[in-house]
């Protein structure tokens, strides 16, 4: 990871809420998560970059043009965004391995475990997961539970549920939630 200078941070509107998307001075994504949550954004900062402070700011427009055409039916526009981010070697490897899950698809913990290469790792698995300073762009929405129930996703099973119709995983059409 390297460490960027200055972290700036841009909100667009999604159908299931805010979100909030930070980056760096050179426009490289750092981190996303939904308005409703920009306490926990804000700590997962803190805890990988110190006191750099988070300041208003653009991000890049091909940066929010990947997210509105995300949400405008394009599943795969947000897999070409580069990011960075910090977090242990561990972490950021389970977080390259939730970007590798291409859109449509869903794995288990235990599968994710195994594409880290730590098959007995499933619970530090789910705490990598749940630690994603990435959300939508390392999709941890994608990750569900052994028997396929909606499980573990900090923005919320609804919207998880919202985001796998969105993606053709679930049959249910999306439906608009309440912000």
């Amino acid at each position: 990871m390297t460490r960027p200078n200055h972290l700036l941070l841009d909100r667009a509107p999604s159908p299931i809420g805010e979100i909030l998307i930070v980056t760096d001075e050179t426009g490289l994504l750092r981190a996303v998560d939904f308005h409703d949550f920009e306490p926990r954004l804000r700590r997962l900062l803190r805890l990988h970059y110190g006191d750099l402070p988070l300041q208003a700011g653009e991000a890049p427009a091909a940066t929010k043009a990947a997210f509105a055409r995300y949400f405008a039916g394009d599943v795969s526009a947000l897999a070409d965004l580069s990011w960075d981010t910090g977090g242990t070697a561990f972490q950021r490897a389970v977080w390259r391995a939730l970007a590798a899950i291409p859109p449509g698809e869903t794995v288990t913990y235990s599968e994710l475990a195994r594409r880290v290469e730590r098959p007995a790792a499933i619970r530090a698995v789910g705490a990598a997961n749940g630690a994603n300073p990435l959300s939508l762009v390392a999709p941890c929405h994608r990750v569900i539970g052994m028997s396929g129930a909606l499980t573990g996703y900090a923005g919320g099973i609804e919207r998880k549920r919202w985001l796998l119709a969105h993606e053709g995983v679930l049959q249910a059409k999306p439906m608009p939630l309440a912000t």
